[in-house]
């Protein structure tokens, strides 16, 4: 039987404090997240981040959580149910970098089911060592037979897809700019070789190729920054307020770093980034929003699944 992972983020088991807490240590105690030594950065996150930076998170899970619990989780597996019934002969499972359900134990409950090959697939359109080195390195320690497909930015259909999207967001109203938003890492990382700036500046460039918006309208920038060192720029915040300054406010943003709404595009950009935006002088802020249950992405999937499939 051939098996299908698919893999995002992951979530805090609730948005109690203590859930987040551990989330976070599991998290930020990646090497590939955080690059800093052990033994220096580990007092510093257990006794510096964990405690200050908990219950605020938990107060924005708190925000954003649903019925159905973590927007990111909810959004996965309905990704994960529609690629299963499109794939009857096959084992379509989802798991989590950081939480449950955990990509190792996955892979063991997937192999003892039948499945000979497991195609591995982050949910991230663009590499980075942060997310997608991150997936691989745990699944190999699974001692599954793995077939990776470790990026899809630059696949035709995914790109025609997106650009749908934004169209008809860009459509549905009048807009000054299009700002393409990446979750930022380190420029340590792209230094070292990382290709993700790259990547997330040929989709911009591949996407914007496929729309009618004016080039000059549409910018490419960065959110989600944390901790005190360089990260890529620039920053979603700042050219909000830099835009309305030069009198652009009307701003539609697409996030296509996310596949499925989560506490960045929910809470960092429908409530901080907003705030910071209307305080300034700004007036309209919209999110396209990303790819979530869209059936179409599903088949996307699946399609690119079955054309990687072992033989």
């Amino acid at each position: 039987m051939q098996g299908l992972l698919l893999v995002n983020l992951g979530s805090p088991a609730s948005p109690e404090t203590a859930d987040v807490k551990r989330y976070l240590k599991e998290f930020l105690s990646d090497q590939n997240v955080v690059e800093m030594p052990r033994f220096v950065w580990q007092p510093i996150l257990n006794g510096i981040v964990l405690p200050l930076r908990s219950w605020r998170s938990a107060t924005f899970y708190k925000d954003s959580w649903t019925e159905s619990g973590s927007p990111l989780i909810a959004y996965t597996q309905i990704i994960t149910d529609q690629v299963q019934a499109l794939l009857p002969d096959w084992k379509v499972e989802m798991a989590m970098t950081y939480g449950e359900p955990d990509i190792v134990d996955t892979l063991h409950q997937m192999k003892a089911a039948g499945c000979s090959n497991v195609i591995l697939l982050p949910l991230f359109p663009q590499y980075t060592q942060s997310s997608t080195k991150s997936i691989i390195d745990q699944a190999e320690k699974a001692d599954v037979e793995l077939t990776v497909i470790d990026r899809f930015y630059h696949e035709p259909v995914y790109q025609r897809l997106l650009a749908k999207k934004i169209q008809a967001a860009w459509d549905a109203d009048e807009y000054d700019e299009l700002f393409f938003s990446y979750h930022s890492i380190p420029t340590a990382m792209v230094k070292h070789g990382d290709p993700y700036q790259t990547e997330c500046e040929e989709t911009t460039e591949s996407v914007s190729a496929l729309l009618d918006v004016p080039s000059d309208q549409i910018k490419t920038v960065y959110q989600s920054k944390f901790g005190p060192m360089p990260w890529l720029k620039p920053y979603l915040k700042n050219a909000l307020m830099q835009a309305v300054q030069l009198g652009k406010r009307n701003i539609l943003i697409v996030t296509p770093s996310f596949v499925a709404d989560c506490l960045e595009t929910l809470e960092e950009d429908y409530v901080q980034n907003y705030q910071v935006f209307k305080s300034t002088g700004g007036d309209k802020f919209q999110l396209v929003e990303p790819m979530n249950g869209d059936p179409e992405f599903s088949q996307f999937l699946a399609d690119l699944a079955v054309r990687n499939e072992a033989k």
